[in-house]
This record gives structure tokens, sequence and C-alpha cells, in this order.
């Protein structure tokens, strides 16, 4: 696992910080960069605190002191993060919210990319290389991510489909047995029929993995968590980081399985590749 960003480190911990070290974090996350070629001074008159507390917040997050905490706050944005800690306001103009949605998307990217278990990630391939059929479950805005991942895995020589329709995820799910996976993509994992699903097709003796938010209902039902960590709420909004990250994360299984299947498997790959060049024109 790659060592977490500071910016998301310190984002993290707001919630845990006192009185003095909120203010230090507000002007830090405000304008990072700044923060880098600022003195311990103007930093603590900018966050209206002690040049003392500005060096106890510093050691909070296991730095010398205030130079070590810049270094550190400098490799983060060499990464090239930025972090966002403001969403798109009404009097954005494009520029602005062009921006922030960029932004926000690289930077969740980023976050679930330091957090992410590769120990994880291989037991999720696993299973899927030795899957007899995988259903791929959504609804809304997961449906379309569990569409692309039908339309990933089904290169992979075994029976792949996706649903996003209740009736016949249901019914689907009353008949899966051992061999089946049942892998089901909730970026909150609180639709309570996910949930029913995800139980059913436990019952009768399929494997469950859901790519869904951690400690959520779906995470408890399913057999193997792919839990994913994207602080976006859609529950009024529309989602659109979470839903990239999803993307992101069945490209690096896919790939898991390609490389699991070894060089052999490389000229089926290829045989379909090249069932596309008819149906298109030339490169210019």
């Amino acid at each position: 696992m790659q060592p977490a960003n500071l910016l998301t480190v310190i984002s993290d911990q707001l919630p845990n910080l006192n009185c003095s070290e909120s203010k230090v974090a507000a002007v830090i996350l405000a304008d990072p960069e700044a923060a880098t070629r600022s003195s311990i001074a103007n930093l603590a008159r900018a966050a209206a605190v002690s040049e003392p507390s500005v060096n106890r917040f510093c050691k909070r997050f296991d730095t010398a002191g205030f130079p070590d905490f810049k270094l550190q706050l400098a490799r983060s944005l060499a990464s090239g993060i930025r972090f966002v800690s403001s969403s798109v306001d009404p009097g954005d103009d494009v520029t602005a919210y062009t921006s922030k949605i960029f932004d926000s998307t690289i930077n969740s990217l980023a976050m679930v990319r330091d957090r992410i278990s590769h120990e994880r990630i291989s037991q999720v391939v696993d299973k899927l290389v030795q899957a007899k059929r995988i259903y791929f479950f959504g609804l809304g805005a997961s449906g379309a991510v569990a569409r692309d991942a039908e339309h990933k895995f089904f290169r992979f020589n075994l029976p792949v489909s996706y649903h996003d329709d209740v009736l016949m995820q249901r019914m689907l799910a009353a008949t899966g047995s051992a061999g089946d996976i049942f892998f089901i993509i909730s970026h909150t994992g609180r639709t309570r029929e996910l949930v029913e699903v995800a139980q059913a097709a436990r019952a009768g003796g399929a494997t469950v993995i859901a790519l869904t938010a951690p400690q959520s209902p779906l995470a408890a039902a399913c057999t193997l968590p792919f839990t994913v960590d994207v602080p976006e709420n859609t529950d009024e909004y529309m989602p659109m980081s979470s839903r990239i990250v999803h993307l992101v994360m069945l490209d690096v299984l896919a790939t898991g399985v390609t490389l699991r299947r070894g060089a052999e498997f490389l000229p089926h790959l290829e045989r379909i590749k090249k069932s596309l060049q008819p149906t298109r024109f030339p490169a210019p």
C-alpha cells in the first residue's frame, strides 16, 4: 500500500481535531501550495493561533516539526494531486466548475489508490478466475458500471452477464449455486433490494462480491466485500467521482484476471480485438 497523501490524512482527521488544530487545518487545506511557502509565524497568524500550536499540529501528523511538515506537504502536492475541499457553488463560472469536477475526481482516485488493500484485490481476482459464471448487478448509475463490467469480463471466455432490473436480479439470485459469482455494485451499499439479492444468492451457495462502501449493509451481506470509500453525497447529487472510481477498480480487476490467466490466454484476446478491425476506417 502506498504512503497516504498528507492532505488526505488531514482531511480524514478533521472530526478528531481540537479547536486550534482545526483552524490550522482549515488554512492549510484552503491553499496547500501557499502553506508550503509560508513561515510558521505567517501560518499561525492566518489561523489565529500560536506558533507552538502550529508545531503541535505538525507533530500530530508524524512529522518532526513545521519544516518537515512542509516537506511532506510538498511531496504530496508533487504527486499531482490537488486537494479539493469545496464543492461546486451556484455562482461558479465554466472555468471554476470544470476545474472543480476534474480536481475532485482526481483526488478521489488518489485517495482510493492510497488506501486500497492489494491483498483484497488479489482475493477478488482469485474468485473471479475460479468462477463458473459471473453476474454483475447494479441499479441506477451503478447499472451502467455493471454493464461496463460485462463488456470487460466476457472476454475471459466464461459466461458473464449484467442486470439492472430488480426482478431479474431476484430470480437469478434465487437460482445461484456454488461456482456462481454475483458481483454487486453500489456506491452507498444501502439499497434494500440489492442487500436482499445478496442474501438470497448466498443462501443458495453462490459467492457474493460487493464493490461498495465500507461498513454498509451490502458489505455486511456479501461473502467478500471489496470496499472503497469515496466521499460523495449521492443521496442528494448525481454520482460523478464515485462512478469513475468504480470503473477504475473494475479495470484493476480485469487486468488482474488477464495476468493471472497467463501468456497462453493472450491469443484469445487478440482474436477479439482483430474482429473489430473491419468495422473501423483506417487511422489517419
